[in-house]
């Protein structure tokens, strides 16, 4: 249904043409299988600079044409205040992007946790995946900006507090291991046979070892360093972490604008926080090549290098519109996907 809207929509806007209507058939995933898991290669899901009804339906068909691209799950992200590029609801989101499709994964990877009590995350999540078994991960962060805590009025200053108590509740809700009140919820119940898969977003050594301990997987960030990612998978591996670990990108097949690419360097430079942006590269991290063949490529050095199994891949970059970001999703699974489905992981 919501695809179907997402194409109505679209057509009114004049955003989208025959040529983009969806054929049935969809390629194989890479890595199949439960989601956030090792061997796996994810997209990043953006809002455009569009009205708030189109810019759903839009994000919707993107989810379903990545989908039909072959990749193995979709992720949303949080931040409130209408601050570019993100949305105030990126568990909805995930639910509407899972009902605009059939096989995919799909979760806000990452949900700012002390935003929300743990209990009403833990309670959120597992309803959703009661409804799409199999095929609801979560990723959790600490945050980053002021505006959101402000906004939910609580202290920015008591985020990582919040985190830190709040992530090994949420996730042993998850697998099921909860008390009452909490334990009595049959979503959180329904989580001992069917767990949901989290990860958590980590920034360096001290984030990983805590993943590690508490079972979940490690979400790394986009602009960090192959010498910072190697240095975080080792603490990681070497705490006993056996999730996934997820290396972020943002790619490009052809000629990348590089324009775009340098104004969003300025949008993200504009609000991280000096510690994290000690240990991000000079515009490196955005992985071009002439074709999806080189992109793969570059892609494998990175997961060997840095020493991580799954990837999540974004293409959004400021001022690039649909049409843009739907030709890369296309060619990255035409000319990419399978070469990752096929070394990633071995």
């Amino acid at each position: 249904m919501a695809l179907r809207a997402g194409r109505r929509a679209l057509s009114r806007t004049g955003l989208v043409g025959d040529r983009l209507s969806l054929p049935s058939q969809t390629r194989a995933t890479v890595a199949s299988m439960k989601p956030l898991g090792p061997g796996q290669v994810s997209l990043r899901i953006y809002p455009h600079a569009l009205p708030a009804r189109e810019c759903v339906a839009e994000m919707c068909y993107q989810a379903a044409l990545a989908e039909r691209a072959g990749f193995s799950g979709l992720m949303t992200a949080e931040h409130h205040g209408g601050f570019s590029g993100y949305v105030p609801n990126p568990l909805q989101l995930a639910g509407w992007m899972l009902d605009a499709t059939e096989r995919v994964w799909a979760g806000p990877c990452p949900l700012l946790l002390p935003l929300k009590h743990w209990t009403h995350v833990a309670e959120e999540v597992a309803w959703l995946a009661c409804r799409f078994p199999d095929r609801v991960g979560v990723g959790l962060a600490v945050g980053g900006l002021a505006l959101d805590f402000e906004m939910a009025g609580l202290e920015f200053g008591e985020a990582g507090a919040r985190f830190r108590d709040a992530l090994p509740r949420v996730t042993a809700a998850l697998r099921g291991e909860a008390e009452p009140p909490l334990a009595n919820d049959p979503a959180i119940g329904a989580c001992r046979e069917a767990p949901v898969p989290v990860v958590a977003a980590v920034q360096g050594p001290v984030g990983a070892r805590r993943a590690a301990r508490n079972g979940v997987g490690a979400l790394y960030d986009s602009l960090q360093t192959l010498e910072r990612m190697e240095e975080v998978s080792r603490a990681y591996v070497d705490a006993g972490g056996e999730g996934a670990r997820i290396a972020i990108r943002r790619v490009w097949v052809g000629p990348p604008p590089e324009e775009a690419a340098e104004s969003q360097m300025d949008f993200y430079r504009g609000y991280a926080v000096k510690s994290v942006q000690a240990h991000w590269g000079e515009g490196r991290e955005l992985v071009a090549g002439a074709d999806g063949g080189e992109v793969a490529e570059r892609l494998l050095s990175i997961a060997r290098e840095g020493r991580c199994d799954a990837f999540n891949l974004r293409v959004h970059l400021t001022g690039v519109g649909p049409e843009r970001v739907r030709e890369q999703i296309e060619r990255l699974g035409e000319e990419t996907l399978p070469i990752l489905a096929r070394e990633l992981g071995r």
